[in-house]
């Protein structure tokens, strides 16, 4: 092959004979959670191909990077990281690059164009087909791109975990068939297509058996889930007589022994309905938190988003689920400086954001992403006007989110113990039902014990206290 051309692949198995030797990889992952469980899949697979997995990238034979585009900055990023890897490589000529996640899906051969030195290049859904094009660049085969999407079931091979800790992400869908103006997750992840409920039940109560407590289920739009393909077979009857495809999800999950919490995400307005609101008041193991991207709190900016709802209709979808669960944190996503945004459209974020109370938010400013409908649209306000505004709503969020967690000094709240802090190791670390993060003297306690931890103080984004409690039994 020519040195710089580009092999286009879509091979799927390997077996653990390929490897006569064992290689050391390390994976450094941007992005969402979704990435996150990504590559942690990506590293069980490459485990069991009897390859070992280095927490420094300095000891590794390989290199790969898992990417995003959701956002420019994100993708500017691992650019940067790769560009690094790059250099390392004119001194390193045996280090082998691979990328993998969003940028390579939208980017296909350009992305060898600008950084030629990556040895291969695998796109979402075919993260599967790793070890066995690791195993063709080891026998001298390069620049190797495998955007393979015809095949999501392929997914299925990727339920194996690394857990060493309590906690697990659970991918129950991929794709998204919602279609924002402003995002490219549908052209670089596809369409949505759910797992077989039976599988996540499986893959669930293995982890159960080897200690986890708390499971977060993943996906873009994760109450899509059964929308477009069926996941449950014809028998299945949900003993509280619910209907709807992800709430049956959730009462299988929480009937599994052994599992103490259900986390899910990311929420849309849309799947706040009335049985996932009664569902979370009587499953008692789904957690109190719902993360609920708002995004605008302007009905026009909505529409040219095209987010699916109003600004009434997300009010309605909020009390849906406080009607139900008075405690339950709310969490949000915000854009600012949406093309045409003003001044008015933002001080309705603004106000909006008070009036539902948000426990916390995560605002970025609008980042014009290409071969999105959004990119028709001029991106008119300034960089300056940007930042102001993002700054703005920050202040304005961190002082609800102190305000909020102060309710909660002199009170005990229940927490699950995922380890020490990583800022003081004689501290620990947990998180209550609600998603705070609880910084704690140790103590008598182990990772994936279930304690009640008495607040004594906090900041906008952390409680403090001490055990006053054991609550696993």
């Amino acid at each position: 092959m020519e040195s710089g051309s580009v092999c286009r692949t879509v091979k799927v198995g390997y077996n653990n004979a390929l490897f006569s030797m064992s290689m050391k990889v390390y994976i450094h992952t941007y992005g969402c959670q979704m990435n996150e469980r990504d590559s942690e899949a990506v590293a069980s697979i490459l485990k069991q191909a009897n390859m070992e997995i280095v927490n420094n990238e300095s000891d590794a034979d390989i290199v790969i990077v898992n990417t995003c585009s959701v956002r420019d900055k994100a993708e500017q990023k691992a650019i940067g990281k790769l560009r690094l890897l790059s250099l390392q490589k004119k001194k390193r000529p045996e280090l082998k690059i691979g990328v993998i996640g969003c940028m390579v899906q939208r980017m296909k051969e350009k992305l060898f164009e600008i950084l030629p030195e990556i040895n291969f290049a695998v796109g979402t859904r075919a993260i599967a087909d790793i070890p066995e094009i690791i195993n063709n660049v080891l026998n001298g085969a390069n620049r190797i791109l495998d955007i393979d999407d015809a095949i999501p079931e392929a997914m299925e091979q990727l339920t194996s975990h690394l857990n060493q800790g309590p906690t697990a992400f659970i991918t129950i869908l991929i794709g998204c068939n919602m279609h924002c103006s402003f995002c490219v997750v549908p052209k670089v992840r596809g369409a949505e297509w759910s797992r077989p409920a039976i599988s996540i039940l499986k893959e669930i109560s293995t982890l159960v058996s080897s200690g986890v407590r708390e499971v977060t289920l993943l996906g873009q739009s994760v109450m899509s889930y059964g929308r477009s393909n069926p996941v449950w077979d014809n028998n299945s009857i949900s003993p509280r007589g619910y209907k709807n495809s992800f709430v049956k999800l959730l009462e299988a999950i929480n009937d599994i022994n052994g599992l103490e919490r259900i986390r899910f995400t990311s929420g849309h307005p849309s799947g706040c309905t009335a049985e996932l609101a009664t569902a979370m008041q009587e499953l008692p193991k789904v957690c109190e938190h719902i993360h609920l991207p708002l995004q605008s709190g302007s009905d026009r900016i909505l529409r040219l988003m095209r987010r699916g709802y109003s600004v009434s209709g997300f009010c309605r979808a909020v009390d849906r689920i406080r009607n139900k669960v008075p405690d339950v944190a709310i969490t949000t996503d915000i854009i600012v400086g949406f093309p045409t945004e003003t001044e008015e459209d933002f001080e309705m974020t603004r106000r909006l954001m008070e009036e539902i109370n948000f426990d916390s938010a995560f605002i970025f400013k609008y980042s014009e992403r290409s071969d999105t409908e959004a990119a028709k649209l001029k991106d008119d306000v300034p960089f300056e006007v940007k930042d102001q505004r993002n700054k703005i709503l920050l202040e304005d969020q961190a002082k609800r989110s102190e305000r909020i967690n102060k309710q909660l000094i002199g009170k005990d709240v229940e927490i699950l113990v995922e380890g020490p802090s990583t800022r003081n190791s004689r501290r620990w670390m947990g998180r209550t039902r609600t998603n705070k993060i609880v910084i704690f003297e140790s103590g008598n306690v182990k990772i994936g014990d279930i304690v009640a931890v008495h607040i004594t103080h906090c900041t906008s984004t952390t409680l403090y206290g001490t055990i006053s409690q054991s609550l696993t039994g």
